[in-house]
């Protein structure tokens, strides 16, 4: 396996100019964050999220939401909306991932939500992405939050460590999803086949109500916590989460860069009253270089207002995280000029470079 490693931009000049004022000033500029698309026609944007119980959909819904201002709006000075006019953006249900970078490379659609792995394996046509090729149309819009690995088991389980999944009715979410991915790696590291389980390939949504029927064991999903379809089952004192930890884990955070340890937060769950140690790996917005950098410009500026910081810290608990400062975090992938422009005029950086040196993130 092609190992995949975590990185971050470098400057090919200055270094990333990420002082306090520049950070806290750049996005209150919601009157700049204005700018018209093309024409005074509509312009559509798609953003390809995940399923609907993930944490990519609402994410993605609010995210749409702030930056579409349709013709005929209110203006963002007079109470309405401070996306950017004539925008009409829309979060749209997706297999996840992986099928989101395959279809911004088709032309599918034009823009979506992918774990970093994921993304840096499509751009260089490695690991899962072996037999399809690079996905040269990817570019960054920005790095949103960390996604973590949650397993996920019935509350009357015997499982108690990944080694006892063995002979066990577990989801492993299904093709064309991130958390494939990581499931698969983690089953090597601990020295499972997917032979060894009684696998099933589900959303998480599925998983869950399967579980509640006593149809299922345990499933994974890779998503920003409290993740929904898990908070029902949790809450609801059907089911618990599995600590992940120990060498296998170990193992493949010193193999894969792009990995890093991020516990599940005491108290994200009802009746958790201790953190949970997992994994994590940033969740980032793509989009196809051929979207005029024009658009993107003003998108990635309204992404970034006052605005559409209310409607982030107000939605989804994980739109919290999404922080101008950790925009850039684990890009290894060109930024879309447009971003680029966006993030200089914001005072973040002076100029982007996907020559980097690895580092593992704190």
């Amino acid at each position: 396996m092609i190992a995949r490693r975590w990185f971050r931009p470098t400057l090919v000049s200055l270094t990333i100019a990420t002082c306090v004022a520049g950070l806290a000033g750049g996005p209150g500029r919601s009157n700049e964050a204005q700018a018209q698309t093309p024409s005074g026609a509509p312009t559509f944007l798609r953003i390809a999220t995940g399923g609907v119980n993930g944490t990519y959909y609402p994410i993605g819904g609010t995210i749409a939401n702030a930056i579409s201002s349709p013709p005929g709006s209110r203006s963002c000075e007079s109470g309405g909306s401070c996306g950017v006019p004539n925008l009409i953006a829309v979060a749209v249900s997706s297999d996840g991932s992986v099928a989101n970078v395959r279809n911004i490379q088709t032309g599918a659609i034009n823009s979506g939500f992918a774990q970093a792995d994921v993304v840096f394996d499509a751009y260089h046509g490695t690991g899962a992405f072996t037999n399809f090729g690079p996905a040269e149309k990817l570019r960054v819009v920005a790095s949103l939050y960390a996604e973590r690995l949650q397993l996920v088991v019935r509350i009357d389980s015997d499982i108690k460590t990944m080694a006892d999944l063995k002979g066990h009715r577990v989801s492993i979410d299904e093709p064309g999803s991130g958390t494939l991915l990581i499931a698969r790696d983690l089953l090597a590291a601990n020295n499972l086949a997917e032979g060894d389980l009684v696998v099933e390939y589900l959303k998480p949504g599925p998983a869950a109500s399967k579980m509640l029927r006593n149809e299922l064991d345990a499933f994974f999903i890779v998503a920003g916590v409290p993740t929904a379809a898990v908070e029902e089952l949790v809450d609801g004192g059907h089911a618990r989460i599995i600590r992940l930890e120990g060498l296998a884990v170990d193992d493949l955070l010193g193999r894969f860069r792009f990995l890093a340890e991020a516990p599940i937060p005491a108290d994200t769950y009802k009746g958790q009253p201790e953190e949970i140690p997992t994994l994590g790996v940033v969740a980032q917005w793509v989009i196809s270089s051929d979207v005029p950098e024009a658009l993107v410009k003003a998108i990635c500026l309204a992404l970034w207002n006052d605005a559409t910081r209310t409607l982030l810290d107000g939605g989804h608990p994980t739109g919290r995280q999404i922080q101008l400062s950790k925009a850039l975090d684990g890009v290894a992938i060109p930024v879309h000029p447009g971003a680029e422009a966006c993030y200089r005029e914001l005072g973040v950086i002076d100029t982007v470079s996907i020559t980097a040196d690895p580092i593992v993130p704190n």
